[in-house]
């Protein structure tokens, strides 16, 4: 956390709601990375479509569940609902939830 980002390159920031394209769920972003950070390992097993190392990759907290997600930029959109989501670690990360945006905890 508390990494700075290049925002010109970063389709989404930290705090947004956002829907997987290809997994239908909706989360809250609280981390970006400006490319891959995993490992080689992980990437082959779970990355199966591929997505390019060098975009930017978000840590994403899952509506709904008790985990969190690491996924790349294209295949994450915009979540239009303004609904906000359930998880339990929300309150180690946000103060407050206003006009479908987490506002982050200060350092």
């Amino acid at each position: 956390m508390g990494k700075v980002i290049d925002i010109a390159r970063v389709k989404f920031s930290v705090g947004q709601l956002v829907h997987h394209r290809l997994f239908h769920y909706r989360g809250v972003i609280v981390d970006v990375d400006r490319s891959y950070q995993g490992t080689e390992e992980w990437y082959q097993a779970v990355a199966r479509s591929r997505p390019p190392k060098n975009r930017p990759w978000y840590h994403v907290l899952v509506d709904g569940q008790e985990h969190s997600t690491y996924v790349a930029e294209r295949n994450l959109q915009a979540d239009e609902s303004l609904k906000p989501v359930e998880h339990p670690l929300l309150q180690q990360f946000f103060y407050k939830f206003e006009n479908g945006l987490y506002f982050r905890k200060g350092p």
